[in-house]
């Protein structure tokens, strides 16, 4: 029997995406991040969050889209990661659904100008209504987490 996972919904321009719940600590507003230079351009800085320094970084950029204004909506959604806290700053967070693990098939080579790499695979919801399922520790590779363990501290 193909076990149920909670997944959070999030968006990225016009494309809805899923974390696991439980690879998630905490979705935030908005804050004032901190530039650390000399990183990659995607990776917006760090923010410090209830005492806890955590680099932020902008999915859109991450993956190559069109930057955007941030709204209200805007969120950062902190996220664990081989064993490291990092946020990701996304269109809007604004759903947690069930879905079966059986749902979720193999994802095309691309989606949404997304490379398969950075993606667990894509699931059916509703009619018409796909849900694509990030690969965190592919979202990261190893240089960048090397990067971003220097600003742990």
């Amino acid at each position: 029997m193909a076990e149920d996972i909670k997944v959070i919904v999030f968006k990225l321009a016009a494309e809805e995406y899923g974390i696991e719940v439980d690879k998630v600590q905490t979705i935030e507003r908005l804050m004032p991040i901190t530039r650390v230079p000399k990183t990659y351009s995607f990776i917006k800085g760090v923010i410090n969050l209830r005492g806890v320094v955590i680099p932020v970084i902008d999915l859109r950029g991450r993956f190559g889209l069109e930057e955007a204004e941030h709204t209200d909506q805007t969120r950062i959604i902190i996220v664990v990661v081989n064993e490291m806290e990092v946020g990701f700053i996304v269109d809007s967070a604004n759903d947690v659904i069930d879905l079966n693990r059986e749902d979720i098939d193999t994802p095309p080579e691309v989606v949404g100008g997304i490379k398969a790499k950075y993606l667990d695979g894509v699931a059916k919801i509703g009619e018409g209504r796909l849900l694509i399922m990030l690969n965190l520790s592919e979202v990261l590779n190893k240089s960048e987490i090397v990067q971003l363990e220097s600003f742990e501290g």
